[in-house]
């Protein structure tokens, strides 16, 4: 998942990004993730600012600036309209963190490219059946060992289903993933680590 913290649609950088979006978007689809975007804008603004960039993805409305709070993001030197400074976050399954960029200057914000490559990285990290030409997997198949095969099988729902999405987390060594649960209104930072546990109390508009 590719998980966008934005100003809001008042922002043209942050509506310029959104437009960048809309293409890979649809590559994003086809390659089973997802992506969300989150803005403090109330709920017409929301519509207004999806449906003014042709998005398709889901955006979520944070009114009462949660994720803001919990993550401490608040933009100060933009008191007027009291916004999220905007980060993009890449999701591996689990929601563990893999990569995050801070775009408070836009070119801070990272290109389609950018985005791409990490997608890339992260579905060759964690889909076993990546390379489907190496013996093991042909003898896997052979073997009836379907499960090896993403998402051989199953529909898109059931995949979705399956995954544990009850916690966020990010690995700062092999090994060793640091894990906030969704019970849980604390948040982790480090550096440049921001993950929250109350999402889930913010307005959606799907």
């Amino acid at each position: 998942m590719v998980l966008v913290l934005s100003r809001g649609g008042f922002c043209p950088k942050d509506r310029r990004q959104a437009e960048g979006l809309l293409e890979l978007h649809r590559e994003m689809e086809v390659g089973y993730c997802r992506l969300v975007t989150i803005s403090t804008d109330n709920i017409t603004e929301t519509n207004e600012y999806r449906s003014g960039v042709g998005a398709h993805w889901p955006f979520l409305s944070d009114t009462r600036r949660i994720v803001q709070k919990d993550l401490d993001v608040a933009e100060y030197t933009d008191p007027a309209h009291n916004p999220m400074i905007p980060h993009v976050i890449v999701l591996e399954p689990g929601l563990v963190i893999y990569k995050i960029y801070n775009g408070y200057w836009f070119f801070g914000r990272p290109t389609m490219e950018d985005l791409r490559q990490d997608l890339r990285t992260v579905t060759k990290k964690c889909r076993p059946d990546w390379d489907i030409t190496t013996p093991e997997l042909k003898a896997a198949w052979q073997q009836g060992r379907k499960e090896l095969f993403y998402p051989y099988g199953k529909t898109y729902a059931q995949t979705i289903g399956e995954q544990d999405y009850g916690s966020v987390a990010r690995r700062d060594s092999p090994g060793r993933p640091l894990a906030l649960h969704a019970d849980q209104p604390s948040v982790q930072r480090s550096n440049s680590t921001i993950v929250s546990g109350r999402a889930q109390q913010i307005s959606t508009f799907p």
